[in-house]
């Protein structure tokens, strides 16, 4: 009989005794009894978890990203899932799992994996900032990991949240030198890629995350770093700037901009585009740009893992928000204006656009006159700021000259 049969028939057995016993748990309580193909640690987290866990549930709950970013990079995990980032990537990758790192309450801060297995996981919130906490998502590795401080894996319908049933994961509990857990490091992939050997790959891991816990200094924390791209191009950490060349300065500003990352050849092409670089040009430059952050940057899959502060993410965030004015105070100019590279020309318009929709849907006068500095030729925005003149706001006589000058030309 095939591996895959075999799966098959424990998933089909299990998704039985979950139909059986889990709607009875929520209404009556007790513990089920008589099933061999339930374990006991499985059913006593069932009864844990209704109590605050519903099973039809589509996602895990979400911690705040700022918040996250903070854990992750003062977590004591960080410096050695940074120097192992390569091999789990290709474990992921070669192996089709998703690899997370949580920290000690089962929030995700960290996880790697191919695409398609990342956007199945995306849609369940396993990724930076869910909450795979007993409490917050009821059965599934993560939680009994921490619960125990033991290794675990949960398959299937062993999950008590139904969304889950199409998954399998394998987990172990990282702890520090004292003994304390840290974290998590976890293993998922779908139910029929479940494989007994992804257990040991999972303690093999944590082993030599553990060992380098015990045997690498900590590392500093280093200063936030300050990176100015609107109307200039600077990098400032501590007071000092950091000598960047124009093309690492592009490359953080488009690590910044989009904290998901690249994968190496999108990254290539918003640097290049059609141009013929080879790729030991474009490592050379992320290997500068990697030095001079004091690593800051994960392998394989681009993306900044250092704190990293960007005035055009917060207008951005301004506009989100909603907050017209903040933006507009923040907004000094065009994205780093000197850059040719095309992902930075393709954000340079995107924040123009959106600063000026900004200005338009806005009541306030002063928007428009402020915006209407950096745009001279900009007819629409001067009659806009007109409208919303009073008659006697001598301020008037200044859209009015904007918007003659713009229309004569």
């Amino acid at each position: 009989m095939s591996q895959r049969t075999d799966l098959r028939q424990r998933r089909a057995v299990l998704e039985h005794e979950w139909s059986r016993w889990v709607p009875r748990l929520r209404t009556s309580g007790g513990n089920p009894v008589g099933s061999r193909a339930l374990r006991r640690e499985v059913t006593e987290s069932w009864v844990r978890s209704l109590s605050s866990v519903d099973p039809g549930r589509d996602c895990a709950p979400v911690t705040d990203g700022g918040l996250v970013h903070h854990r992750w990079t003062s977590s004591p995990l960080r410096g050695p899932i940074t120097d192992l980032a390569d091999e789990l990537h290709s474990i992921a990758d070669d192996a089709g799992f998703v690899t997370a790192v949580t920290d000690e309450s089962g929030t995700i801060l960290w996880t790697c994996g191919g695409p398609t297995m990342r956007r199945r996981a995306e849609r369940v919130n396993f990724a930076p900032g869910g909450r795979w906490d007993e409490q917050a998502m009821g059965t599934n590795a993560l939680s009994l990991a921490l619960r125990t401080g033991r290794p675990s894996s949960v398959f299937s319908a062993e999950h008590l949240v139904t969304a889950l049933h199409g998954w399998v994961c394998y987990c172990a509990p990282i702890h520090a030198p004292d003994g304390r857990v840290l974290g998590v490091l976890d293993l998922s992939t779908t139910w029929d890629r479940s494989h007994p050997l992804a257990m040991s790959t999972v303690r093999t891991l944590v082993s030599t995350i553990e060992t380098r816990l015990a045997t690498d200094p900590p590392r500093p924390a280093t200063a936030p770093l300050r990176l100015t791209c609107l109307g200039a191009e600077r990098a400032v950490r501590d007071g000092q700037p950091l000598p960047l060349r124009p093309r690492q300065l592009e490359i953080l500003t488009l690590l910044a901009l989009e904290p998901d990352g690249f994968v190496p050849d999108r990254l290539r092409d918003a640097l290049y585009g059609d141009r013929p670089v080879t790729a030991s040009t474009f490592k050379a430059e992320i290997s500068h740009l990697r030095r001079a952050l004091g690593g800051g940057i994960a392998p394989r899959r681009y993306a900044l893992t250092t704190d990293v502060s960007c005035d055009a993410v917060d207008v951005l965030r301004a506009l989100e928000n909603g907050d017209a004015e903040t933006a507009l105070r923040l907004y000094r100019g065009p994205l780093l204006p000197r850059s040719e590279a095309p992902g930075v020309e393709e954000w340079r318009t995107r924040l123009e656009v959106a600063v000026r929709e900004a200005v338009l849907a806005s009541a306030r006068p002063e928007h428009a006159l402020r915006y209407g500095e950096r745009a001279p030729y900009d007819a629409e925005v001067h009659a806009h700021a007109l409208r919303l003149l009073g008659p006697g706001d001598t301020r008037r006589a200044i859209a009015a000259g904007r918007l003659t000058t713009a229309l004569r030309d």
